[in-house]
């Protein structure tokens, strides 16, 4: 694991040397560790998977920070500052790993999908909001691990440039150069993926509603001409070669894939995902087979992304063997 400058005194920690016998009013907000790590802890999942794009590697950053804060707690003035730093350089090694693993990984690769952002802030809900969506955390992949971590701490979440030096371990001027640079790369993708929210959803429920009615007419309509079908399936499940394109070709797979699936006794929930309107798939027996999130922008369905990874879909619940489900749903194709 990469160790960052400072790791050995995270910000937030007290040097007992200098410690005085009465406690900071950031001390006598909590008594009890746990409890101040359960506060803090819809915040910390929030950074981290912002930074790693994993909902399983995210729970497993936030888990190791608390057992780095449980060992310290009584030397810890800010449980929020400790925290947060060592959230965001967990998460920044867990990152790095990933894109080395990445390098062999078959096919489109997805965040994976998160059904619902535990952190909440009404004076940041925008910025929450646009920077969960599939088209943003693909936006951020192309950042530098330090260039996100960076934009993640100041642009979403609000952190002072002391903060963010001190939890990335580098010095304020650097952290600004690395916030303007991913400002800047975010800035020119931004345009892609704005959209008013209530227009899109208007438009996703009628996207389902012409879905589950098997109505290619209407779904043609609500289609990009150049909208795509992508699948996520690494190298354990079906996937849809290099994606579906155009207007026609994905209205007719869409609604062929419902009828077969309903004959099986499949099942689409509809379901906010990433912060976008998605689904989850599932087969006879409640098991999961696969996500979907729409990408909906300037008034129709730019792209729709399915992950059928099982690798990345545990989180969601009991996975199905997606194999079995579509052979079962189209027989020997196994797809529409």
């Amino acid at each position: 694991m990469t160790t960052h400058r400072g790791a050995d005194n995270p910000r937030g920690s007290r040097n007992p040397r200098g410690s005085s016998s009465r406690r900071s009013a950031a001390e006598e907000a909590y008594r009890d560790p746990a409890e101040a790590f359960e506060d803090l802890r819809p915040l910390l999942f929030s950074i981290a998977y912002r930074i790693t794009s994993s909902v399983t590697e995210s729970e497993d950053v936030v888990q190791d920070s608390w057992l780095r804060f449980e060992q310290v707690a009584d030397r810890v003035e800010s449980p929020k500052a400790f925290l947060s730093t060592v959230v965001t350089r967990l998460a920044i090694d867990t990152l790095r790993s990933a894109r080395v693993r990445r390098e062999t990984y078959v096919g489109e690769w997805f965040p994976e999908p998160l059904l619902a952002d535990p952190y909440e802030d009404p004076a940041r809900a925008a910025e929450l909001a646009d920077s969960v969506s599939m088209a943003a955390l693909l936006l951020l992949e192309r950042l530098s691990p330090l260039e996100r971590a960076v934009f993640v701490l100041r642009e979403v979440f609000g952190f002072g440039f002391a903060d963010v030096a001190a939890a990335v371990g580098r010095s304020e001027d650097a952290c600004r150069q690395l916030a303007s640079r991913a400002r800047r790369h975010m800035a020119a993708g931004r345009a892609r993926f704005a959209v008013d929210r209530a227009e899109r959803d208007q438009l996703a429920d009628r996207f389902f509603d012409a879905f589950r009615g098997g109505d290619v007419d209407t779904l043609r309509e609500l289609l990009a001409a150049d909208v795509q079908l992508v699948s996520d399936s690494g190298d354990h499940a079906p996937r849809w070669g290099d994606g579906i394109f155009g207007a026609e070709k994905v209205a007719r797979v869409v609604v062929a894939l419902i009828g077969a699936f309903r004959q099986i006794g499949g099942t689409v929930e509809v379901h906010q995902l990433n912060g976008e309107p998605g689904a989850i798939f599932r087969d006879r027996d409640g098991l999961v087979v696969n996500t979907w999130t729409l990408d909906i922008r300037e008034g129709q369905v730019q792209a729709i992304r399915t992950v059928l990874n099982p690798d990345k879909l545990a989180h969601v619940g009991p996975v199905a063997d997606a194999w079995a489900v579509l052979r079962e749903a189209f027989g020997s194709r196994g797809r529409p």
